[in-house]
């Protein structure tokens, strides 16, 4: 297997468009199933299950990354072919911090979800530090698919990982995915910072979002 490409990894997991319904919901205290009975770490949720990326779901991933209203609002370009899904599952989503985002009653890979650590991430991030990238395919907007698997993610990386603070940013020309960010408790640090690595990156600046774990 190739050796793992942080910066590839980083640019599939980014800045997605959601137009998200509903009401800020605090990290704690929210319902969150750990499974680790079977032989992958999986995080469920109410309608979605969070697990490793598998070959087989090179089918479903390619239907949706092909969409150009996707990737590209993600800061990656359309996928070309099935092969090329292959490709990025075998060589960018396999490893312990990036899951498919899956329907819980069919298992259907309808996104990515994942953190960056520090000496990885797009921004200048602490130690004890994340940062959270996603995307949702686009026939699950406005459903409050993304709102709920990133308010999971973020209970997993404060409770499970025991990171103390999130990051997270989205293309300014894409407030809708801060929106998501906001739901989750994340503030608006008032900063922008270009990714050049990313698709078209260099054209338009990304916005930087900050969560702090809350101590009782």
């Amino acid at each position: 297997m190739m050796e793992l490409d942080t910066t590839n990894m980083c640019s599939y997991l980014k800045r997605e468009l959601f137009e998200e319904d509903g009401q800020h919901l605090p990290h704690k205290g929210m319902e969150l199933l750990i499974d680790r009975e079977s032989a992958e770490e999986r995080i469920e949720t109410v309608r979605l299950i969070l697990r490793p990326w598998r070959e087989s779901d090179a089918e479903s991933l390619f239907r949706y990354a092909c969409d150009p209203d996707v990737g590209p609002r993600a800061g990656w370009p359309p996928h070309k072919d099935i092969e090329e899904s292959r490709r990025v599952i075998r060589d960018i989503f396999t490893n312990d911090r990036t899951w498919a985002v899956t329907l819980r009653d069919t298992d259907e890979a309808i996104g990515c979800m994942g953190y960056y650590i520090h000496g990885e991430s797009n921004i200048a991030i602490g130690e004890n530090d994340a940062e959270i990238g996603y995307w949702i395919a686009k026939p699950y907007w406005n459903r409050g698919l993304a709102t709920e698997a990133l308010r999971a993610m973020v209970n997993y990386c404060f409770n499970i990982k025991g990171f103390l603070t999130l990051w997270s940013d989205f293309f300014i020309d894409n407030p809708a995915s801060g929106r998501v960010m906001e739901k989750c408790g994340f503030k608006d640090t008032g900063e922008t910072n270009w990714c050049s690595h990313l698709y078209h990156g260099d054209d338009r600046p990304i916005h930087i979002m900050k969560l702090e774990y809350a101590l009782e």
